[in-house]
C-alpha cells in the first residue's frame, strides 16, 4: 500500500478516535441536562430549554460519535452469514457496500450544506457560493464585512426560540468526518483483500 494511503488511514483514523473518545462522554451531559429538567419540573418552575437542549447533545453525540464507531466495527451487521466468512471475504463485501454509505453520505452532506446555509441566512440556491463569500468577506474584511453576508438567522419555533446553525454545522461536520472514515474503511478493506499490511 503507498505511503500516502497508509498515512490517509492513520491520520483520518487518529482524528477520529480522539474525537469519538471526547464525544463519548457527551452521554454524561445528556444525563445532566434530563436531571435538571426533572428537577426543575418537579420543585420549581420548568425549564424551556432542557428539552431542546438535549436533542441538541444526543444529535452531537450520535454524529459526531459515528465514524469512531465504524471505526471500532461497532455498527449494526446482519450477522446470519457474515460471522461465518473469512476476514478477506467479509473485506470484499465491505468494500462493495461501503459504496453505497459514500453515495449516502454525499448526498447527506450535499443537503447539510444547503441546510446549514440557510440557517445562516442564505435563502438563494447556491449554498457553496454561499460558503465561498462569507469566508472571502471574513479573510479580508473581518468580522464586520463577514455579519454584511449573513441574513436573517434561522431560529427553532419552539418558545425558547435557539439559533440553529451550531448544531447544523456540527451535523455537516460530522457527514464529513463519516465520509473520511467510510474511504479509509474501505482503503483498509482493499489491503485486507491483497493481503498487504495497513
Amino acid at each position: 500500500m503507498p505511503v500516502i494511503l497508509k498515512l490517509y488511514i492513520r491520520l483520518v483514523d487518529g482524528f477520529n478516535r480522539r474525537v469519538g473518545r471526547f464525544v463519548m462522554y457527551g452521554i454524561f451531559v445528556m444525563m445532566a441536562i434530563l436531571l435538571w429538567s426533572s428537577f426543575s419540573k418537579t420543585f420549581m418552575t420548568p425549564s424551556m430549554w432542557t428539552l431542546e437542549m438535549a436533542q441538541f447533545a444526543m444529535v452531537t453525540y450520535y454524529i459526531l460519535g459515528g465514524p469512531y464507531s465504524v471505526q471500532m466495527g461497532s455498527n449494526v451487521r446482519m450477522d446470519l452469514f457474515y460471522g461465518e466468512w473469512t476476514l478477506r471475504q467479509r473485506a470484499m463485501v465491505d468494500a462493495m457496500t461501503v459504496f453505497f454509505l459514500i453515495f449516502y453520505l454525499a448526498i447527506l452532506i450535499h443537503g447539510a450544506v444547503g441546510s446549514s446555509a440557510y440557517a445562516l441566512g442564505h435563502f438563494g440556491v447556491e449554498p457553496y457560493s454561499f460558503y465561498r463569500d462569507l469566508v472571502w468577506a471574513f479573510l479580508t474584511g473581518g468580522k464586520e464585512a463577514a455579519n454584511e453576508v449573513l441574513g436573517y438567522i434561522e431560529r427553532s419555533p419552539t418558545a425558547w426560540r435557539p439559533v440553529l446553525w451550531p448544531i447544523k454545522l456540527i451535523m455537516l461536520l460530522g457527514f464529513i468526518l463519516m465520509l473520511l472514515q467510510a474511504v479509509s474503511e474501505l482503503l483498509k478493506d482493499i489491503a485486507r483483500i491483497r493481503g498487504v499490511d495497513y
